[in-house]
């Protein structure tokens, strides 16, 4: 059957090894360097201005599949745009300035750039299902893995210390406010891959697969705070 649930069900063997990721489990036992997760919060900044533009782009374009929920779900679409911006961006803003540094001031790195430019170029070429499934992980599986977290963190009690800025982010991405966020983008996910044609879900399964794949990524490109090339970081822009 075509569903959200089926996108997530295909990816499931991935999402269980994501759950565990060392760089999340070190975020909740407090073993995690400051060094990463402020590399990961400046990429991640970076990552949310390009998500927001793409959830504007499928706002305002949705082609031949227009509904009698379009305008509805146009609404949505930059409500969740300003959600990123105002809501995760701001958690990003608080954590710079309280490290005094400017994320613009930092270049996206390889991860980063393979991610957004998977995500924007099918958003901008493909058909609005598939932009819509394209941007589904960053949703889903930051609700899932911050539940996870949660629960260890509940689990671990106070045996482990960690840094007030890791609680922060367990409890933004963990907490009911997002959870409803995540729950709106699942219902008109769904809408879209009940209504598409087999050609056209199977494009949708590629594309939420794809950027299941890019999270985890994201994630190893923080743990392992990986850098351009020295010849290429050279090289001008």
């Amino acid at each position: 059957m075509q569903s959200a649930q089926a996108l997530w069900d295909k990816a499931a063997p991935l999402i269980a090894v994501t759950e565990q990721h060392p760089f999340l489990v070190a975020m909740v036992d407090g073993t995690l360097d400051m060094e990463s997760f402020q590399y990961y919060v400046i990429q991640d900044a970076w990552y949310l201005k390009d998500f927001a533009d793409c959830l504007r782009r499928l706002g305002r374009f949705q082609g031949d599949e227009k509904s009698e929920n379009s305008e509805d779900d146009a609404a949505r679409l930059e409500a969740f745009a300003v959600g990123a911006e105002e809501a995760e961006l701001s958690l990003h803003k608080g954590f710079f300035t309280e490290w005094n540094i400017c994320f613009r001031g930092v270049k996206p790195m390889p991860h980063t750039v393979l991610y957004t430019s998977y995500m924007m170029r099918t958003v901008a070429t493909r058909c609005h299902a598939e932009g819509l499934a394209v941007l589904l992980p960053c949703f889903w599986v930051y609700m899932h893995v911050g539940k996870c977290m949660l629960q260890l963190r509940k689990d671990l009690g106070d045996s482990v210390k960690r840094s007030p800025q890791f609680d922060a982010w367990i409890d933004m991405y963990a907490g009911d406010e997002f959870e409803k966020e995540v729950t709106d983008f699942i219902a008109m996910v769904d809408v879209a891959a009940k209504n598409a044609d087999s050609d056209t879900y199977q494009k949708m399964e590629e594309h939420f697969l794809m950027s299941c794949k890019l999270e985890h990524m994201f994630w190893d490109q923080a743990q392992n705070l990986m850098k351009w090339p020295e010849m290429i970081k050279s090289l001008p822009n």
